[in-house]
Parts: C-alpha cells; sequence; structure tokens
C-alpha cells in the first residue's frame, strides 16, 4: 500500500545516510523500524516482569556486612 508522509528534513536526511551506509533502501528502514515497535507494543508486561527481576538481583547482590569507605590516617595505615 502506498502512502505519503512528512518527514523532518534533518530526519529523512539522517534516514538516507543510515540506508546508504547498510546498503538498503529508506523504505526497508522505515518497515525495519514500524515492525520494531510494533512488534514491542504486547511486550510491556514482559518489560515489567524484567525489571522486577533485575530488581530483586541488585538487591540480592548488595553485600549487608559493608561499610562506608573512610580515609585512614597514617598512623593506622602503619599499625595494620
Amino acid at each position: 500500500m502506498k502512502t505519503t508522509i512528512d518527514f523532518p528534513d534533518e530526519l529523512l536526511h539522517r534516514a538516507k545516510i543510515v540506508a546508504a551506509q547498510r546498503r538498503t533502501t529508506l523504505r526497508e528502514l522505515v518497515v525495519k523500524g514500524l515492525e520494531t515497535v510494533t512488534s514491542d507494543l504486547g511486550d510491556e508486561e514482559k518489560d515489567n516482569e524484567r525489571k522486577k527481576t533485575f530488581t530483586r538481583l541488585l538487591k540480592a547482590m548488595r553485600a549487608s556486612n559493608t561499610e562506608p569507605m573512610v580515609p585512614l590516617t597514617r598512623e593506622e595505615i602503619y599499625d595494620r
């Protein structure tokens, strides 16, 4: 299906450069971008679950027996 889209000049220029660097057409670049964006619509639940898992992992990685580091004096260094 054909359609007309009005892109900002700077964005269109950058997109053409990217398409040329990837040795593809502007059309294919736009199609891939739209496929990527539309495939993520149902992934919100997965993203939320990943965030929860990541948060739990970060909590588990925190050491509970650590104290803040303080600079040692010269005497403390040589006493040890």
